[in-house]
């Protein structure tokens, strides 16, 4: 693990990087998410559901994470809507999950996600939740990945198959 350096697609300070996670750079133009896998002492991934009233897939479970500001790179993003989703703070990056492009339903065209397994410090028993955003939250082990697909569309099943992956690569770990 190294900590985080400087310049376009560099981690952010304060954040160690495991060897060989990739971290994309958006090209100009590019509109980019981030998501992060939060797991607890137990091994179970944190996710939070939607609030019904809600643009882009309303009432679904999500990971914890968002869009991409200009000028700023993905780990800072990341790091960012970490913050800001849970009050708890990025303390390492341990793995890439999965890079996939996506069309909402909000006009705004296609986004490019890149989604992290992470760690973070803080109390993970008391998220400090965007309430207005969200209606609740869980933690999901691999019996509860089911769950992930409530109020899906068929096949967008994004989150529950990055948790998914999250729980094997730790499980492996």
């Amino acid at each position: 693990m190294s900590p985080a350096g400087q310049g376009p697609g560099a981690p952010v300070p304060h954040i160690l990087v495991d060897p060989g996670v990739r971290v994309p750079v958006p090209a100009d133009g590019e509109t980019w998410a981030v998501g992060a896998v939060i797991l607890d002492h137990r091994g179970r991934a944190f996710a939070q559901k939607r609030a019904p009233g809600r643009r882009l897939f309303p009432g679904c479970w999500d990971l914890v994470g968002g869009h991409v500001e200009p000028g700023e790179t993905l780990l800072a993003a990341l790091a960012r809507e970490v913050g800001e989703e849970t009050g708890w703070r990025l303390r390492r990056v341990r793995r890439f999950l999965g890079h996939a492009p996506w069309t909402g339903d909000d006009g705004r065209g296609e986004r490019q996600e890149a989604d992290y397994l992470v760690d973070v410090d803080g109390d993970l028993d008391h998220p400090a939740l965007e309430w207005s955003k969200n209606s609740a939250y869980d933690w999901f082990g691999p019996e509860d990945l089911p769950r992930l697909k409530e109020n899906c569309a068929p096949g967008d099943f994004l989150v529950h198959d990055r948790t998914a992956a999250a729980l094997r690569a730790a499980g492996a770990q």
